[in-house]
């Protein structure tokens, strides 16, 4: 069966006081139930939990202090389930809650298990229904927004399509809310044109993406050969219209032709990078043009404190080559740079040829 993970913003599920709209989370679950009856699995992943909590508490705006965030997160997660709960169970379809952690995508073992949990809940025929787990998150530690955090999983299960319903019709030219003559984009397959175009980082009071953060999504999805939509949640009948392929709603993000491994989009989006490894002109060019593996001699400077296994950026010293996941400790590195292979095992006797290897590298 195809599956659609489909993210709903605080915009979509909360208005600007933070009260829930309740009509618009109701008529949203009518539509996965409905899809869900028609042989579509749907993932849900909502935001929306402050925002409950922010008007449950009767705050007057958003916190900015994580400890205050955490709180009413806290306060609204579990009564924001519970509202998908009762919804979905009065069309008969059986929900579960799932509480991720920017930890457990950049953990592989984490992820791994994650995955195993979603497909097993797919085969049932039951509706995760996920969040980032706000309390036990930090600054350092976080998706930023749920837009990432939903591509994630739509790379994590393999899913066939995103959905990423927001308070707009999708992706215009420019904001619609200040340029009158900004227009709506009904397809991206350019995603490096994007970069001429004005799109903000402004959210909804209650928020925390915006419109780039939603772009962003749909490259990381699109990269993994799943295609994405950014359109109006809003709005009655677009989740069925675009999950039909009418194409007559939102932004649509067709799948890009090259694709990366699902552990390549990994290490790419999900691992967090402890170091900098800066490289000669030659090996730049080889990891850039030849898919080769890095090895010490083509080093030539170690940045930060990392140990084997971590991930690591590889840089020319001018630019970000790609990332991948070291052979060695930044003390090790810093001891055999610019070593050939030989000399490399007269200091290190047990060390590897490859610093990073091919096969543990993407290019970014």
């Amino acid at each position: 069966m195809p599956v659609a993970v489909v993210k709903l913003g605080s915009s979509v599920v909360a208005q600007p006081s933070g009260e829930l709209r309740l009509s618009v989370v109701a008529r949203v679950c009518e539509e996965v139930a409905g899809l869900h009856r028609g042989g579509v699995d749907v993932v849900v992943v909502t935001s929306g939990a402050i925002a409950r909590g922010v008007h449950l508490l009767a705050l007057p705006v958003r916190p900015a202090e994580i400890a205050e965030l955490q709180a009413a997160s806290a306060m609204g997660q579990g009564r924001l389930y519970r509202t998908y709960d009762d919804l979905l169970r009065e069309q008969g379809i059986a929900t579960a809650q799932i509480l991720l952690t920017f930890f457990d995508m950049s953990a592989r073992t984490h992820y791994l298990n994650a995955r195993q949990t979603l497909r097993r809940l797919i085969e049932w025929r039951v509706v995760p229904v996920i969040n980032e787990n706000d309390t036990t998150t930090t600054d350092d530690i976080s998706f930023g927004d749920n837009d990432f955090l939903a591509a994630q999983v739509a790379i994590l299960i393999g899913a066939d399509r995103l959905v990423l319903l927001t308070d707009t019709d999708g992706l215009y030219t420019s904001d619609p809310r200040t340029d009158p003559a900004a227009q709506l984009l009904g397809e991206v397959t350019d995603f490096e044109a994007l970069g001429r175009l004005e799109i903000g980082h402004s959210t909804s009071p209650l928020g925390s993406g915006g419109m780039r953060s939603k772009v962003v999504a749909a490259e990381m999805a699109t990269a993994a050969g799943i295609p994405a939509v950014i359109c109006n949640g809003l709005r009655a009948g677009v989740l069925e219209a675009v999950l039909a392929g009418t194409g007559e709603h939102g932004t649509h993000f067709p799948a890009q032709e090259a694709r990366y491994s699902s552990f390549k989009l990994w290490l790419r989006y999900a691992k967090p990078s402890h170091g900098t490894i800066v490289v000669d002109a030659g090996a730049a060019r080889a990891l850039r043009d030849g898919g080769t593996s890095l090895l010490p001699v083509g080093i030539v400077d170690v940045r930060g404190a990392f140990d084997a296994g971590d991930a690591v950026h590889v840089t020319d010293g001018a630019a970000v080559i790609g990332k991948g996941i070291t052979n060695y400790s930044a003390p090790e590195l810093r001891r055999v740079m610019g070593m050939k292979s030989g000399q490399v095992r007269e200091v290190l006797p047990r060390a590897t040829d490859e610093a990073v290897h091919r096969d543990y590298f993407v290019l970014v």
